[in-house]
């Protein structure tokens, strides 16, 4: 399971750090932890004493002679594989027309969630220049002469995202130089792990101009405007013993205990060090001000959103944080919504095993003013998201798609006299969710879609809800959201394989991306479908194109799908195996209600050759990005016009 999102300014999630289950049973009285999650409400604290005992009180029942908690295993109901792509679907208003964004320029751009709110990607344009990074380097190409006009070489640090702001981008990597706040005497190792660094870079003057390092790890990022908004993940710094240094099991918890009541609120904070102006500065990334909790936490990580104005100085990112467990975040131009599963709480050692199911709380940030969100509702739903599509705001109401079944947390290290826990057979809801007051209200819902199925893709357009499930055959739902309080299934269509990304195509059309599969649910290879979505109670299936034994990266992340519905060109990259491995860009045509295959673009042999990640539209030129080069081809016909190798 992947996880991975965000906006204006800055949110702390506890996300369970879960490490080896004690056979020792602890005497020594402890407050029992709340296992009923809701109503969720986040409450600040208003002092770093108060947030220190609360953190304390929390992290207490779990606190064992291995550190946190014992094992937690996820019991995965048959073919379930989470996915978290970051991603696609842009708001539209009319259900039936299913209208992608109009296309008023003369090049793409990154296909993203909600149209006007960026993703960061590996390749950004603005139809002038091309800025890529690959092998880390940052590299800026000329598009009217066709060469690469600098590079920026961010050393050891893994570049793995970008955004750009006129002359700046902001580079997500990972560093692998961890921050270190004090020595720890030799009994007591703490090994830190890597964090993430933010770089900005002129681009202008090809050099760095600030980075921000902090001990967290990056989730994702959203950019609206010359604004960035950045969500990183982080534990609590804690030099626990375990029985394998010189102390037996029942010495290791007792000396635990102690340090977790010893520790200074400074080991839960996140930290930072910043790079700007010649001058470093480092320290704690957030104020107790600053940070949020729900009545129920383990106080075992954090979820920081950061706010960036690309065009001025970096800074520390004006810092928010709550502490809970969080995986998803959707953001629109005027909300920011992050969801936790409560999949990662760890388990309380030396008690009976625990069997609950999934419930995921979602918590609501205003961040229509400058600086960072301001927290104003919550609420929760049952099952768990598939990623950030599942989510979608329309006239105020948070529509959430999700799966119940699928999962169950419990322990798996278990009596040898006690059966596994047994999942209840999987089904999908559409939620609909409404803010009221400082709650987020249940206003309809909507059952029954796949029954002993898994959600393998959601779109919402406008009123209109698409829904794939799949096991052996792919149901695509169709339904009807014009009413909150009875949202409703109109329409289903069952086919074989499945959608892992559903696209508008204009003029009543979806495309989807997924997988071919058997009859008995065994994929077969990379297939694009045409639906027919004018007459949502009889969808349609209208074309197909099926390339056997191959998987491609939009199944995942719907950044590395194009579509420019100028003239229905549709890129996608495909990998083939067995008979002849290949890694190339697959493209075909929408024309009317068919689907034609145009060819494939395959770049030439190079030391680095891993096949192009993206390809993009300028002009009448298809520019094709690798970690390799960029191969530049006409978009009719697919002449190769020029290769600048990397």
């Amino acid at each position: 399971m992947n996880g991975r999102k965000l906006l204006a300014g800055a949110a702390v999630l506890a996300v369970a750090g879960v490490s080896v289950s004690s056979a020792v049973r602890d005497e020594t009285p402890t407050p029992p932890p709340i296992v009923d999650y809701g109503p969720v409400r986040l409450v600040a604290f208003d002092s770093c004493d108060n947030a220190l005992t609360e953190l304390r009180r929390a992290m207490a029942p779990y606190v064992s002679a291995y550190g946190l908690g014992g094992d937690v295993r996820i019991l995965t109901a048959e073919g379930m594989a989470t996915d978290n792509s970051a991603g696609v679907p842009q708001r539209a208003g009319d259900a039936k027309s299913a209208t992608p964004p109009t296309q008023q320029q003369d090049h793409s751009t990154t296909n993203v969630h909600e149209q006007g709110v960026d993703e960061p990607d590996i390749v950004k344009t603005d139809g002038k220049r091309v800025v890529s990074i690959a092998d880390g380097k940052l590299r800026v190409v000329d598009v009217a002469s066709k060469t690469i006009t600098g590079t920026v070489d961010l050393g050891q640090r893994h570049a793995g995202q970008l955004l750009v702001s006129g002359d700046r981008a902001l580079v997500v990597t990972e560093n692998n130089v961890p921050i270190m706040e004090r020595a720890l005497p030799p009994d007591r190792p703490y090994f830190p792990e890597p964090g993430t660094e933010l770089v900005l870079v002129d681009l202008k003057a090809l050099k760095e101009i600030g980075s921000l390092k902090t001990d967290g790890f990056y989730l994702d990022a959203r950019q609206i405007g010359g604004t960035a908004r950045v969500v990183v993940r982080s534990q609590p710094r804690m030099p626990w013993v375990y029985p394998d240094m010189g102390i037996n099991e029942a010495g290791a918890l007792r000396r635990n205990k102690e340090i977790l009541q010893s520790e200074p609120i400074a080991s839960w904070l996140p930290r930072y060090e910043l790079n700007q102006n010649g001058a470093k500065t480092s320290g704690s990334l957030v104020d107790c001000a600053n940070v949020s909790h729900p009545a129920v936490h383990a106080a075992s990580s954090m979820l920081t959103v950061l706010t960036f104005d690309l065009s001025g100085q970096l800074g520390t990112g004006q810092p928010v944080s709550i502490v809970a467990d969080g995986d998803t975040v959707y953001g629109t131009d005027r909300n920011l919504y992050i969801a936790d599963d409560h999949r990662l709480m760890p388990e309380l050692p030396g008690k009976p095993p625990v069997q609950r199911p999934i419930t995921t709380a979602i918590h609501q940030f205003d961040i229509s003013q400058a600086g960072p969100p301001k927290h104003v509702a919550s609420g929760d739903v049952g099952g768990t998201l598939l990623n950030q599509y599942s989510l979608s705001e329309h006239d105020g109401v948070l529509r959430v798609a999700t799966t119940t079944g699928t999962e169950t947390r419990c322990c798996w290290r278990m009596p040898s006299d006690v059966a596994p826990p047994q999942s209840a057979p999987s089904e999908s809801f559409v939620t609909t969710l409404r803010r009221d007051g400082n709650q987020l209200a249940k206003v309809g819902q909507v059952g029954g879609l796949g029954k002993g199925e898994r959600i393998y893709s959601v779109r919402f357009i406008g009123t209109t809800g698409y829904v794939v499930t799949f096991r052996q055959t792919d149901p695509l739902y169709t339904l009807d959201l014009s009413d909150p309080r009875q949202p409703k299934v109109t329409g289903e269509l069952k086919i074989t394989g499945f959608s892992a990304y559903l696209h508008p195509a204009g003029d009543g059309k979806l495309i989807g991306v997924g997988q071919e599969a058997t009859e008995q649910g065994r994929t077969t290879g990379t297939q694009v479908s045409l639906f027919d979505v004018r007459n949502p109670a009889s969808p349609q299936r209208l074309a197909q194109f099926h390339l056997p034994d191959s998987s491609s990266e939009a199944q995942f992340d719907p950044h590395a799908f194009l579509y420019w519905q100028a003239d229905g060109t549709l890129v996608i990259p495909v990998s083939t195996y067995r008979v002849s491995p290949e890694v190339s860009s697959l493209v075909l045509r929408v024309e009317g209600n068919q689907l034609r295959e145009v060819g494939k673009i395959v770049e030439p042999s190079s030391p680095n050759y891993g096949g192009a990640r993206r390809t993009i539209v300028i002009g009448d030129q298809l520019w094709s990005i690798s970690n390799s080069g960029v191969q530049i081809n006409a978009r009719n016909g697919l002449a190769q016009q020029a290769w600048l190798p990397f």
